[in-house]
């Protein structure tokens, strides 16, 4: 992760539920805006687009254009660098923490 913007950028366009399922939607295979807009029936196109620019932002998703479709590609790399930043120092932690309250126990 490049700056703390990049990383607000990412936590923001996270916070969202329906941000968080179109990610969702898109981990087996790309998908185009219109498919994603009929995965959400209870929302709108533009609402969709909306958080889809949300997701762009903060490069989670790749568009690619194809003719007249956009096809829409996951980019987990800015996910993975989260969790490397800050869940996997914390789990680490909390491991070690377990390993030693387990340990303390069984002396």
């Amino acid at each position: 992760m490049s700056t703390a913007t990049d990383s607000d950028r990412i936590f923001k366009a996270l916070a969202d539920h329906r941000r968080r399922a179109i990610l969702d939607a898109l981990k087996d295979a790309p998908k185009t805006t219109g498919a994603l807009c009929e995965m959400f029936p209870e929302i709108d196109r533009t609402t969709v687009l909306q958080h889809m620019r949300v997701l762009e932002a903060a490069d989670l998703i790749i568009p690619e254009r194809r003719g007249r479709e956009r096809w829409n590609h996951l980019n987990a790399m800015p996910i993975k660098e989260i969790h490397d930043r800050w869940i996997g120092d914390y789990a680490q932690n909390a491991v070690s923490l377990i390993s030693k309250l387990k340990t303390d126990l069984e002396e």
